[in-house]
């Protein structure tokens, strides 16, 4: 299994529903989740089958939102 982790630019809690479809059509729904306390939002991935940093940034960013690969 590989562990892929982004900051993000998600605020609040609506801000990561708002992104949910997107992380879960390129993820898999239960694949990843956000550290939502703290200034740094993180996401993190946990996936089996190969996926790019890029793939979830791409996806973030159709949410409307900003991602880095730490």
């Amino acid at each position: 299994m590989e562990t892929l982790k982004f900051k993000t630019s998600f605020k609040c809690s609506g801000c990561i529903a708002t992104a949910t479809p997107f992380l879960d059509a390129v993820a898999g729904k239960d694949q990843w989740t956000v550290n939502d306390e703290g200034a740094n939002k993180i996401l993190v991935v946990n996936t089996d089958k190969p996926l790019s940093g890029q793939a979830v940034i791409s996806a973030v960013e159709k949410a409307g939102y900003k991602a880095e690969q730490l």
